[in-house]
């Protein structure tokens, strides 16, 4: 197994890796929207979202892969009310529409809306 590590995503926020190579595949932490060169979290669910994804992105860049690899997603919205606008941001970085599960869950790290995970091929 292989740690991933990049300065372009936030660094873990508690006991975790921003990632791990295991075999061909490379799973990432779920990630917040924490913008990783100020630290400062972004407003609004589209806003979030973009930063999440983008964060999820860097992460498997630094693995050596990209969004056209991805498997498989978890997203974890704080109001089902917005997943359509979240979907709206989402499919803008997953095009390849891999599996994906969708919950609403009571409290994000943080209080944010949204927090995304990947599991992908390297």
């Amino acid at each position: 197994m292989k740690v991933i590590t990049t300065e372009k995503a936030p660094a873990a926020i508690g006991p975790y890796s921003q990632g791990y190579i295991s075999g061909n595949l490379v799973f990432t932490s779920g990630q917040i929207p924490i913008d990783p060169a100020t630290g400062e979290l972004k407003s609004g669910i589209e806003e979030q979202a973009h930063q999440s994804c983008r964060n999820v992105i860097e992460i498997l860049k630094a693995a050596g892969t990209d969004a056209t690899k991805v498997i498989k997603t978890v997203c974890y919205i704080s109001d089902m009310d917005q997943f359509s606008a979240f979907n709206k941001v989402y499919e803008q970085y997953f095009p390849s529409k891999p599996a994906r599960s969708c919950v609403q869950v009571a409290r994000l790290p943080k209080d944010v809306f949204c927090e995304i995970e990947a599991v992908a091929e390297v």
